[in-house]
């Protein structure tokens, strides 16, 4: 959901970002906002922090999201390992250009870690994502982690806006220039039957 322009009077763009995992960040807002090149960003955080009641409405859920913030508790190896098939159930449910990033969280608990940050920077590369490890109980890289997401989400977009402006410019100046477009039809060519392809009888 990478809404632009009048949603809201008081931003320019409106992200939904999924948190995933078997753990969570102790996300302390449901809503954030960001100023990007001038641009006011708006995200919405959406947390079901791996709670089986909303099981029926994972469809719902992922739908519309541009981000994820896909959370693995680092004194608790099993949650690193589910980490799989939570990246399998975002891509299944929503569209796979959702930008996503690992989070190890709980390093306030050096230790008991059970997953080093050599693990979690391994799994992100090879998965493509972006990697941050995070304390809820400082709050130290929460905030960093999420202004990754939005950052490259934000640019993303304004990439893709660019290269439509282009293209449009450059539409506009063989028009400009005289170029012929021709358009294909698929209809088949009735040869010499005296009548149009749209009457049989």
């Amino acid at each position: 959901m990478a809404y632009g322009g009048d949603e809201e009077q008081s931003q320019d763009y409106l992200f939904k970002i999924v948190l995933l995992g078997d753990s969570s960040v102790g996300v302390e807002f449901q809503t954030q906002k960001l100023v990007i090149d001038g641009k006011e960003i708006k995200a919405q955080i959406w947390d079901t922090a791996g709670q089986e009641r909303f099981r029926a409405v994972t469809s719902a859920y992922y739908r519309g999201a541009v981000g994820a913030l896909l959370v693995y508790d680092i004194t608790r190896r099993q949650t690193f390992d589910s980490v799989g098939r939570w990246l399998n159930e975002l891509h299944t449910h929503s569209d796979m250009n959702v930008v996503t990033i690992l989070i190890g969280n709980k390093t306030d608990l050096k230790h008991a870690r059970e997953v080093s940050t050599a693990e979690g920077k391994a799994l992100a590369e090879a998965q493509g994502l972006f990697f941050m490890e995070t304390s809820a109980l400082d709050s130290s890289n929460v905030k960093a982690a999420f202004q990754t997401v939005v950052k490259e989400i934000y640019s993303i977009l304004s990439r893709k806006v660019f290269q439509c402006q282009e293209q449009k410019r450059s539409d506009l100046q063989s028009l400009s220039n005289g170029k012929a477009v021709v358009l294909q039809t698929d209809a088949p060519k009735e040869a010499n039957s005296g009548r149009g392809w749209c009457c049989s009888s």
